[in-house]
């Protein structure tokens, strides 16, 4: 894997879905492909632009319209069981829910009623939630727990626009299984990972 500071314009940055469309430009000819890398917003700055943290399992190439690559490294740490970490983690804690007014789908033959997914905003629902997604890896240990700006994206294609939730969490954790983690570090935690959700940052604790 790799790590890369990367640097997105103000023009493309004020927008999370755009900006998730011009990391795309830095994996070039893989439009098809199942996006394989996760990124963090580090900070927006109005009339200049954000730097984003971005963990891809190939090489960030630049190409004609990509943002620029301030700095990449390679990125494949190894794990123990009992080893302690510190940890940065920003997500979209959510639960589903049944929803009537959305109406029924069909699926095999069966009529269910569709679901929404609705922000968990209290401290106590965000920890048992991230508590569960590390339930079968990792002990949380100790965590704070920063409430963030709602996040607003919109997509001009589509003439569709939404909105997320995102949380960002900091504290310990232990490892249990020293497999499970590293996989779950690959893959990153929770939904929205298109809005900069998922990557788990750790270092020595």
């Amino acid at each position: 894997m790799y790590l890369s500071k990367i640097h997105i314009p103000w023009t493309l940055a004020k927008n999370s879905y755009e900006l998730h469309q011009a990391l795309w430009r830095l994996f070039p000819e893989r439009d098809n492909e199942n996006r394989d890398f996760l990124f963090r917003v580090e900070s927006l700055e109005k009339g200049v632009g954000s730097k984003i943290l971005l963990q891809s399992a190939t090489t960030p190439q630049l190409s004609e319209g990509s943002p620029a690559i301030l700095g990449m490294r390679d990125y494949n740490p190894a794990f123990t069981q009992g080893q302690r970490l510190r940890f940065r983690l920003r997500v979209n804690p959510i639960k589903t829910i049944k929803d009537s007014d959305k109406g029924t789908v069909e699926k095999k033959g069966k009529t269910f009623t569709k679901t929404v997914r609705v922000p968990l905003l209290h401290e106590e629902q965000q920890q048992a939630w991230l508590e569960r997604k590390l339930h079968d890896f990792a002990q949380l240990d100790s965590l704070i727990i920063q409430p963030e700006p709602v996040l607003y994206f919109r997509k001009v294609k589509e003439k569709r626009s939404g909105k997320i939730q995102p949380v960002l969490f900091e504290g310990i954790l232990t490892i249990s299984e020293p497999e499970l983690f590293f996989e779950q570090l690959q893959k990153g935690i929770g939904p929205a990972k298109a809005f900069g959700c998922g990557l788990l940052s750790i270092a020595k604790a």
